[in-house]
């Protein structure tokens, strides 16, 4: 299993968006703007990513 992860930010707002949206951002563990967070890169976190990338700011570390 590798070790590499992703620093994922909230930087647009969850208010207003689609429940599953909602629900992908507090999968990742994003609570407000501006959160960051570093998450395991796995293809479920990948596939959460991908789903709210127009709300992220993503880095791989």
């Amino acid at each position: 299993m590798s070790d590499k992860k992703l620093k994922v930010t909230l930087v647009r707002s969850t208010s207003g968006r689609l429940k599953n949206h909602k629900a992908c951002a507090a999968g990742l563990g994003l609570r407000r703007m501006h959160h960051t967070v570093e998450v395991i890169d796995t293809p479920e976190n990948r596939g959460m990513v991908n789903k709210i990338s127009y709300m992220l700011r993503v880095e791989e570390v």
